[in-house]
């Protein structure tokens, strides 16, 4: 019989990474109304447009350090499970002093972490694209301004213009990410997904990997009452390599709009024998 084994939990990691961000795009904002919108000028906007990356610079260095860290330990995770689940240890605090990469793992961990950091480095390199525009287009609209009244500074503008100004910086900071299917997220509520499900994926992934690699070529997807279209493979008995013996479903065919898919919570336990379970 299948040893139960608590699921992996990575809540906490994942909001160290989502509060870095909140705060990097609140000070962004701080450093946007601080522009005097009646009297910009191109010295002004290098002077905000620098602080602006200064930020993002240490929002990347913040977001690569906890990639390095938590991603690799999502594998690891991933792989004591598994060790557990077939019986090499009998527990998780147990596994994880005899965890170590097989090659497949190491070549696919290092994949992952990249991957990750791509896709949180497109979300500083978006904002940073949306405020520079946004900055742009403020000091044209205040230097146009002034330019057609007359004004040198002293007077205020129009406050339609003002209001519309305002509007664009604002909008830069929170400007949604587009993902491949064309849904739009907040920067902070796409960071929280893109982790969550990376760091699921790369345990999912690595605990099938280290299974395969020791002769284990099946599994048994977690139950957690989903509510969603995940409930009807809750139990499901699947091949961890498509030609294992059987007519199971092997898991990489399985339809990510349905299992595994964005923010997903199912894990994969592996198993020798699926006819145990069966019984």
């Amino acid at each position: 019989m299948t040893p139960l084994i608590p699921e992996p939990v990575y809540d906490y990691e994942i909001a160290l990474l989502v509060r870095a961000y909140k705060n990097a795009l609140l000070s962004i904002s701080a450093e946007l109304s601080r522009l005097d919108l009646t009297a910009m000028s191109r010295a002004n906007s290098r002077a905000a447009l620098a602080e602006v990356a200064a930020i993002l610079h240490g929002l990347n260095d913040e977001s690569a350090a906890w990639v390095d860290r938590y991603i690799p330990k999502a594998a690891t995770d991933g792989v004591a499970r598994t060790i557990v689940s077939l019986g090499a240890a009998s527990t998780l605090e147990d596994a994880d002093k005899i965890v170590k990469f097989n090659r497949i793992n190491r070549e696919f961990v290092a994949s992952a972490v990249a991957d990750t950091q791509a896709d949180l480095l497109a979300v500083t390199q978006n904002v940073d694209r949306r405020v520079k525009l946004a900055v742009r287009q403020a000091t044209a609209d205040s230097m146009r301004a002034n330019l057609t009244r007359g004004i040198n500074g002293n007077r205020t503008l129009n406050a339609d213009i003002l209001q519309r100004m305002k509007k664009t910086l604002g909008g830069a900071v929170d400007t949604g990410i587009i993902d491949a299917a064309g849904r739009r997220w907040k920067p902070e509520v796409y960071v929280n997904m893109v982790t969550r499900t990376k760091m699921a994926s790369t345990q999912r992934e690595a605990a099938v990997n280290e299974a395969v690699g020791r002769g284990a070529y099946y599994g048994v997807i977690s139950r957690h009452n989903a509510i969603d279209k995940c409930r009807g493979y809750e139990g499901m008995i699947v091949k961890l390599t498509p030609d294992a013996r059987g007519d199971y479903r092997y898991f990489g065919d399985l339809p990510r709009n349905e299992i595994f898919h964005p923010n997903c919570r199912h894990v994969i336990t592996p198993i020798r024998d699926p006819k145990l379970l069966e019984q």
